[in-house]
């Protein structure tokens, strides 16, 4: 995620409802299900969406770490005359523990109708969560189906970002069209979803839209207009939907990786010229951190002020450009690399909770800075004197990197001093075993999710030395390390 920060001294820039009770028919057994057969379905082609969910500390309300997600199959229908959004969403869930009911994220849309293994059940939505009697045993896989409709509605954003009065999730725009952002959740206002970052899952995403609007998804695009798939596990939140009168645009990237930009005709022409800069962009990071993660890019404009790491298909807000001056071209392009270096650190390899969400940003932004200074040519030293300043005003600000508030969601101290902690490991190791770190972190915890302390346990494997003082006290630490 990307924001700018105003009045620094470099170009640095960091981003980036109540429910209703909606039941569906009444069932005549709502919570039968088999207790010893075995499942009807084979959801072994569904295993590499397996994940070990944790529950967040930060945010306890939202996810369920009971249950495993393995799969989402979203048939979605957008009509923008009428603003109403129709669904049939089909989870294949792996029970992480034996439980009675079904709960997930759930916001703002109506429930029509749920089956459980193909029987007919009841779903209530109530305080975000759709809740599903079922007797669900642990490691025993159950297929929920759910139908539903409604006009999409944001939920609160917990931060004091400038971009926070936008809220998170789908929203309908005045013209018809449909954009959403969602970090840390705000899947749920578009699909009944398990918002964990620790549940990662398989996708399979069709929209259908009336003819003249095009509608674009997160993942790789099929081979009919509107459907996109992952085949590779993603976190609910890195998942994105707009709808809109876009003109798809196709670009060659580094040995050959398919990069697809979404665009409106004439309005985005000139971002255009900075979006099919991606390619460049693209190899600069791969000459650090290995081969690009997935097996196509790009990326699509919509109408929020902030930018997103979205797995697969970027999702950057219009006004980031502004009235595209020189100075507006390079922060866009600075964008870019932001958020095309998430694709390494936070789509391929995600944090297993909020907590350590410095693993994200920290990253991402210590790569900026790297493209910033090859392109502004200014020293390390300045890099060290700009990043310990800011570091000193947002520890004291907003604190640490590593003890993050829930009121202060991606608050600029896990951006800014984050990288000030990279850079002090990349200065004790030389950019040379940096780098060959960085790019082995990545190709061996790839498609999983890691913390701090598989981190630390990663850098003293492949380095031979201790550098736990050095990461947990900029990670700790109420004030700029010495």
């Amino acid at each position: 995620m990307f924001r700018s920060l105003a009045g620094v001294a470099l170009t640095a820039t960091v981003l980036c409802a109540g429910c209703t009770d909606t039941p569906a028919p009444p069932a005549a057994n709502p919570s039968a299900a088999p207790s010893d057969a075995a499942p009807a379905v084979d959801y072994t082609a569904w295993s590499a969406g397996r994940s070990t969910p944790v529950a967040d500390k930060l945010y306890p309300e939202h996810g369920n770490a009971g249950l495993d997600v393995l799969r989402y199959d979203l048939k979605l229908d957008w009509q923008p005359t009428t603003k109403q959004l129709s669904g049939t969403a089909t989870l294949r869930i792996r029970p992480a523990a034996a439980a009675g009911a079904i709960t997930l994220d759930f916001a703002n849309l109506t429930v029509d109708k749920v089956t459980v293994d193909d029987r007919p059940a009841t779903g209530t939505v109530a305080e975000e969560k759709l809740t599903v009697p079922a007797e669900l045993v642990a490691d025993r896989p159950v297929t929920l189906v759910v139908d539903y409709h409604g006009t999409p509605k944001q939920v609160k954003f917990p931060s004091h970002r400038s971009d926070a009065k936008e809220g998170l999730g789908l929203r309908p725009t005045a013209t018809g069209g449909l954009w959403t952002m969602q970090e840390p959740w705000g899947a749920m206002t578009w699909y009944p979803a398990n918002e964990l970052v620790s549940d990662k899952a398989l996708y399979d995403i069709k929209v259908t839209v009336p003819a003249g609007w095009a509608a674009v998804a997160s993942g790789t695009p099929g081979p009919a207009e509107g459907e996109f798939s992952s085949s590779v596990p993603v976190a609910a939140y890195l998942t994105t939907l707009a709808v809109d009168r876009y003109t798809k645009v196709t670009q060659a990237g580094p040995h050959g990786v398919q990069l697809n930009y979404w665009v409106l005709p004439k309005a985005d022409d000139k971002v255009l010229t900075s979006l099919k800069k991606s390619p460049q962009i693209l190899t600069w990071l791969e000459s650090m951190l290995g081969a690009y993660p997935f097996e196509t890019g790009g990326a699509l404009l919509n109408g929020s002020v902030s930018a997103m790491e979205t797995q697969q298909m970027l999702s950057i807000g219009r006004s980031l450009a502004g009235k595209w001056s020189k100075d507006d071209q390079a922060y866009f392009e600075e964008v870019l690399v932001h958020e095309y270096a998430h694709q390494w650190f936070g789509d391929a390899v995600t944090p297993s909770t909020w907590t350590d969400l410095w693993l994200n940003e920290g990253f991402a932004q210590y790569l900026q800075f790297l493209w910033e200074q090859k392109v502004q040519k200014f020293s390390d030293a300045d890099l060290e004197r700009f990043l310990r300043k800011r570091d000193a005003e947002l520890r004291k600000s907003v604190g640490p990197p590593g003890r993050p508030k829930a009121a202060n969601f991606a608050e600029s101290n896990v951006y800014i001093c984050g990288a000030a902690m990279l850079k002090e490991l990349n200065d004790a190791l030389g950019d040379k075993k940096f780098f060959a770190l960085m790019t082995a972190w990545v190709a061996e915890h790839r498609d999983t999710n890691q913390d701090r302390a598989a981190f630390i346990a990663f850098v003293q494997k492949n380095t031979g030395k201790d550098f736990s003082k050095l990461i947990n006290t900029w990670l700790d630490s109420p004030k700029t390390p010495a």
